[in-house]
């Protein structure tokens, strides 16, 4: 499994003719397919994807144009509110998304020629810090790479019923810290982001990392630091018709060891090992799906540790289940999740769109 060491970012025509037609039609199609190159049985939920390298972990995607105050912003697209539009745009349907129109984690964007204008944008030119404490995790220092202003958010409304998940990746003052080396490709509209791998319901999932609420998050993600998606409702709720939000699992202090079987959590990811190998609660399909993933991290116990049940979990259920039991306590300290049995979120947000899932 590849993971990423965490990082201190019509006329008629002849028979003849009209032949010809479908098999330059049927070529062009085939060239539009996605290169992908995952493992068999792997379910790719983006559609739109160009290109998937499950083994190196990135996906490609395209890379649209558009504006902040007269200035050219670029951005990607992974998630629609509307099932129609995802269907049409190649992306996630996340229809809980439209729970949070009319609060700051929606800005509002306006078409102008086709191109989306937003009201805000990303300063994407600080250096992302992330310096390991005495136990890793939480890190001695810390800074995000990016930053959204007041008005930005990733998630974008321009006729206030249809919210994206549309974040920005570039503009006149970098580029966003997932971009591969040489990742982005403005003349082809393209551009290449590393995702980091999870767990759902005991299969590996590979997720984009692209904003968060808190610092602290958005620095161990290389992510852009984005308040405002902190104003999306349902904090500690998986509320269908109320809640944006979904939790996502971290484990704080799970096994240790580049090469362990066993190895999981945020002390590791932060030691270098390897990616945290968080847990989501859902994933594209479900009509609970959405990407907003509340932070909800936990911790093993000292006796869960000594006594050997310090293991890699990979099932929302299982977490949820040992923290009723004891085995695991709330690392956060937010509001209990009934649908985890209680366990806290952190609070904060966490913006990471599935991209595939593995059998």
């Amino acid at each position: 499994m590849h993971e990423h060491a965490a990082r201190p970012v019509l006329k008629k025509s002849s028979p003849l003719k009209a032949a010809c037609v479908l098999v330059v039609g049927a070529l062009m199609a085939l060239s539009s397919m996605p290169a992908l190159a995952v493992a068999s049985g792997a379910e790719v939920f983006l559609d739109s994807a160009i290109a998937v390298d499950s083994e190196n972990g990135t996906v490609t995607l395209p890379l649209y144009k558009g504006r902040h105050d007269g200035s050219v912003v670029w951005y990607v697209v992974t998630e629609s509110s509307n099932k129609s539009d995802a269907e049409r745009r190649g992306v996630n349907h996340a229809e809980k998304l439209a729970n949070a129109l009319g609060t700051r984690a929606v800005q509002q964007a306006h078409r102008v020629n086709g191109m989306l204008n937003f009201t805000g944008t990303v300063d994407f030119s600080p250096t992302r810090v992330v310096i390991p404490g005495p136990e890793s995790f939480p890190p001695a220092e810390f800074h995000a790479g990016a930053i959204g202003d007041a008005d930005y958010s990733p998630l974008v409304t321009s006729d206030g019923r249809t919210v994206l998940n549309a974040t920005q990746v570039a503009n006149a003052s970098g580029l966003h810290d997932a971009i591969v080396p040489n990742g982005i490709d403005y003349a082809h509209r393209r551009v290449t982001l590393d995702t980091l791998n999870g767990f759902y319901e005991g299969n590996r999932v590979q997720y984009l990392h692209q904003e968060a609420s808190v610092e602290l998050v958005a620095a161990l993600e290389g992510s852009t630091w984005a308040p405002n998606l902190d104003a999306a409702p349902g904090l500690a709720s998986f509320d269908r018709d109320a809640s944006a939000r979904a939790a996502i699992i971290p484990i704080i202090n799970g096994q240790r060891g580049v090469n362990n079987p066993q190895r999981q959590g945020l002390q590791s990811a932060v030691a270098g090992e390897g990616d945290p190998l968080n847990i989501t609660q859902v994933i594209p399909g479900d009509n609970d799906y959405t990407p907003i993933w509340d932070v909800t991290p936990a911790v093993w116990t000292q006796q869960a540790i000594d006594s050997g049940q310090q293991v890699r979990l990979m099932d929302h259920d299982d977490v949820a289940d040992l923290f009723e039991d004891g085995v695991l306590v709330s690392g956060g300290t937010g509001p209990a999740n009934d649908s985890l049995e209680g366990l806290r979120a952190l609070p904060g947000i966490s913006n990471c769109p599935v991209v595939i899932e593995f059998d």
